[in-house]
């Protein structure tokens, strides 16, 4: 036990300390992204469940790979607050929740925001570059995954783990959360499993980005 103890204290400490003190010194004002997130999802979610609602919340967050890119562009950052409809919606609510929060106290709430897009942008350019190759091939995709409503924080959730388990050096933590995408895909190949996989790609470039200016940062200051 001891062991195990000292392991989540080297893997989750830092990350740990962080989060708590936190939300100790500040409650919810250390989360205003998260709670307005939370309360967009939940809304979205309202709205679309009404017979008058469901088509304005599809026109305005939902993506499809055959749409025209530019609206599909447009809508993209809505479409992270737009509850998948094959899923219950206290899912999309405890992700954003738990991963949006501790990610805006530990990296902010702009650095937050642009992880998440990245990791959802990520997601959506794949299935439309995907969707061009041959169904069989290693990263081909089926024609009927154009038609697929793609929403939901999931791969914005999936993105910010990873970032963040990268700058609080808790690397089983991210080996983890890959591996199971990995294992995702391998299990049921969906579209959204994909997407994941696309986005861990993506936010794995943003954490060597941030490493080089951070190296540079360095060396400038020493010199």
């Amino acid at each position: 036990m001891r062991a195990l103890a000292r392991l989540a204290r080297a893997e989750w400490g830092a990350l740990a300390v962080t989060v708590r003190t936190a939300l100790a010194e500040r409650r919810g004002r250390a989360i205003p992204l998260t709670i307005g997130a939370v309360c967009l999802t939940a809304l979205l979610q309202f709205v679309q469940n009404q017979s008058w609602g469901f088509g304005f919340v599809q026109n305005i967050g939902a993506v499809r790979a055959e749409e025209p890119l530019w609206p599909a562009l447009l809508r993209t950052p809505l479409s992270l607050f737009v509850p998948a409809l094959d899923l219950p919606v206290w899912g999309a609510l405890a992700q954003i929740l738990v991963v949006f929060g501790i990610a805006e106290i530990c990296l902010g709430w702009w650095r937050t925001l642009v992880v998440a897009y990245v990791a959802t942008l990520a997601g959506t350019l794949y299935a439309r570059v995907c969707l061009t190759l041959d169904p069989e091939s290693l990263f081909g995709l089926p024609a009927t995954d154009a038609q697929v409503v793609d929403t939901g924080p999931s791969a914005a959730v999936v993105g910010l783990a990873v970032f963040v388990c990268w700058r609080y050096r808790a690397y089983t933590t991210a080996g983890v959360v890959i591996a199971s995408m990995v294992i995702e895909v391998a299990l049921k190949g969906n579209l959204a499993g994909k997407e994941h996989l696309a986005a861990i790609a993506a936010v794995l470039v943003l954490c060597g980005i941030s490493a080089l200016r951070h190296r540079r940062a360095v060396r400038t200051r020493a010199g």
